[in-house]
This record gives structure tokens, C-alpha cells and sequence, in this order.
């Protein structure tokens, strides 16, 4: 049943935020909030507080192996571990991580986010 709720990622872009959906894992990034973006081969190893994994498929909400100086949550919407994935940092420093089966559709989006992030004056 997780596998079907979670088979892909389902996005809207609206005007000032971008909203994804998951299952029931569902995250409002807006705009404004976007510090980077940037391509990366691989996510980064984490635990998992909740969330699952299938084939080529890593859904959920994780967590940095913690050290001295964090403590915070990634959210992982990742339905191609074999492609490149988006890593976004947002609100100085929460990260999230994703990408679609279609290489192309990820490409998109990158380009996407990338021209929203604001360059201070």
C-alpha cells in the first residue's frame, strides 16, 4: 500500500512556492526561502524518522547523523536513487532532496528553482 502512495511525486508550482505531495508526505517550499540549488549524484547517509524505501525509490522524513552543531530534519522525495537528485537548502539551512523518475522533468525543475532563488542587491 506505501508503494502505490508513494509510487511518484506529485508537484504544482504556483507563483510564489512550489508544493509537493508524496503519500502523505506533503512540503510548501516557498520562493523567498531558497538559499541554493544545486545537483548532487548521491543523498547524503541519514537516519530515518519515518519513511520508506523501494527499488529506486526513497521517500520520507530524515535526519542528519547528528555532531556537535546539528540536529535537522531532510525531507527526501527521491523516486530515482540512479539520477541525479536536487538539493535544496531553504530558510538558511534546512535541506531537501529531489528528483522524478524523468531525468528530463528533474532537469526542468532545476532550472526552475535555480531562476527563483533571489540575489541580494
Amino acid at each position: 500500500m506505501a508503494f502505490v502512495l508513494h509510487y511518484k511525486n506529485w508537484t504544482k508550482i504556483e507563483p510564489d512556492e512550489f508544493k509537493i505531495l508524496s503519500g502523505f508526505y506533503y512540503k510548501k517550499l516557498r520562493y523567498s526561502a531558497l538559499d541554493s540549488v544545486v545537483f548532487v549524484s548521491k543523498i547524503p547517509p541519514m537516519d530515518r524518522l519515518n519513511g520508506f524505501s523501494v527499488l529506486e525509490k526513497e521517500k520520507g522524513l530524515f535526519r542528519e547523523f547528528k555532531d556537535s552543531l546539528t540536529d535537522k530534519k531532510v525531507h527526501v522525495y527521491v523516486d530515482n536513487l540512479s539520477d541525479q537528485k536536487i538539493k535544496v537548502v531553504y530558510n538558511d539551512s534546512s535541506k531537501l532532496y529531489i528528483n522524478y523518475a524523468d531525468s528530463v522533468k528533474t532537469q526542468e525543475l532545476f532550472r526552475l528553482l535555480k531562476g527563483k532563488i533571489t540575489k541580494p542587491d
